[in-house]
């Protein structure tokens, strides 16, 4: 059996992590595979990418391309938007490669929406946000406009009609993925869900595979050693945070963060004993106050520095407002850190109220405030939680289990 994997990067963002991750799992099961990426920033040897210079060139431009074609640019947006209007080299590469299944991934930004139509072999897509089944959009929030017909669209400021744009891209994706023969993963239930409800997908098979992770790389450390190994305080109760554009993707709700750090720094008996460390971003020019000494520590390529940082802290928080699932969540816990994090999305397929960690009322930071002290007010309480925090990646998550699952999927659609 031959597979072929379709998205954007290799390694940048959650997506592509997931992709990369479950690629290795699956070509571990004794499969062909590979993936091909528009923009590729490792040197796995499982992974292509265009290798002419006006071919690279074009895979950083096109996102900018489009945007620019489309006047989508920051501020007249309140999210980010795809269009997916511009050509690409998708067909040839399966062409190419001639696999048995097409396994898509995020590709917003490095496919034309027509180039579905023509693939030949069965179809398998991910979703690792919203986009599929909405008008443009990834992160819908509250608007289901995308259960009917999108337009007016709220990440836009659109007004509506034909000329809309969200609703001209979804007529061209009802046009153009009616009659596929495509099968939809979920990875998890809230998305599963949403898109059953959408019109594009209403009729389509939908299963439901979370993310997998490499259960060998992201594990628990003794916390003393990750802390010297990284530099970290031995005596000081360590909070962690952090995402990709952390402190400016307003959906990872660092703003909510901060409230809840002030909050908790309302009891002046805590600010000499809790320090709270952000991944993803470095020290903004005017940093916020959060009542805690914080600590920027930049994006983390490597994935053996970030499993050492998830196990030298004593808490994770993730306060995003919309999460398919919940990746950095998924990864703290596997290093036995239980997480705090509302109550949204994909989120409750991870983390089990007050067994592994602490589900927060959606969007209150005083909430958030109160799991992060709960957690952190008795040790005995939170050695519990990071052994079940634990024991639940292990069990639903392991990357040879979820991609078994997909083999299993892979084979029965062949068949």
């Amino acid at each position: 059996m031959k597979v072929l994997f379709f998205n954007g990067s290799d390694i940048e963002g959650g997506a592509s992590r997931a992709a990369t991750r479950l690629l290795h799992g699956i070509h571990a099961e004794g499969i062909d595979a590979r993936q091909y990426v528009q923009r590729k920033y490792g040197n796995d040897p499982l992974i292509d990418a265009p290798r002419s210079l006006p071919g690279k060139a074009f895979g950083l431009a096109r996102p900018t391309i489009e945007q620019q074609l489309f006047s989508i640019t920051p501020g007249k947006v309140n999210g980010p938007f795809s269009v997916s209007f511009l050509p690409d080299r998708l067909a040839a590469q399966a062409n190419r490669r001639a696999p048995d299944i097409i396994h898509l991934h995020w590709v917003a930004r490095m496919m034309r929406l027509e180039t579905l139509q023509h693939f030949k072999t069965p179809i398998v897509w991910t979703m690792h946000d919203s986009w599929a089944f909405t008008g443009g959009c990834y992160l819908p929030g509250e608007c289901i406009r995308y259960r009917e017909s999108c337009g007016t669209c709220p990440i836009l400021g659109s007004a509506g009609g034909e000329n809309d744009l969200s609703n001209r891209i979804w007529r061209r994706k009802k046009e153009s993925w009616q009659r596929l023969n495509m099968t939809i993963v979920a990875p998890s239930n809230w998305m599963a869900s949403c898109a059953r409800a959408s019109s594009l997908f209403r009729t389509t098979r939908i299963e439901v595979i979370p993310n997998g992770l490499d259960m060998n790389r992201f594990k628990p450390v003794d916390q003393r050693t990750a802390r010297d190994m990284l530099s970290l305080p031995q005596d000081k109760k360590l909070i962690l945070f952090g995402a990709k554009s952390a402190t400016n993707d307003r959906n990872k709700g660092f703003h909510l963060l901060v409230q809840a750090m002030r909050e908790l720094s309302r009891g002046s008996e805590r600010n000499d004993t809790i320090e709270l460390l952000v991944f993803g971003a470095l020290e903004p020019a005017s940093p916020p106050d959060l009542g805690f000494r914080t600590h920027y520590l930049g994006w983390q390529h490597d994935e053996t520095a970030l499993a050492l940082l998830y196990a030298a802290a004593d808490v994770f928080v993730l306060p995003s407002l919309q999460e398919s699932l919940g990746y950095t969540a998924m990864e703290a816990m596997a290093c036995g850190t239980p997480c705090v994090a509302f109550n949204q999305g994909g989120v409750p397929d991870l983390i089990d109220h007050l067994r592994n960690g602490y589900l927060a009322q959606p969007f209150e930071p005083s909430d958030l405030a109160n799991g992060i002290r709960w957690l952190l007010d008795n040790e005995e309480r939170r050695k519990g939680l990071s052994q079940q925090a634990r024991y639940k990646v292990e069990q639903e998550f392991a990357v040879e289990k979820v991609a078994g699952r997909h083999v299993e999927l892979y084979r029965e659609l062949l068949q």
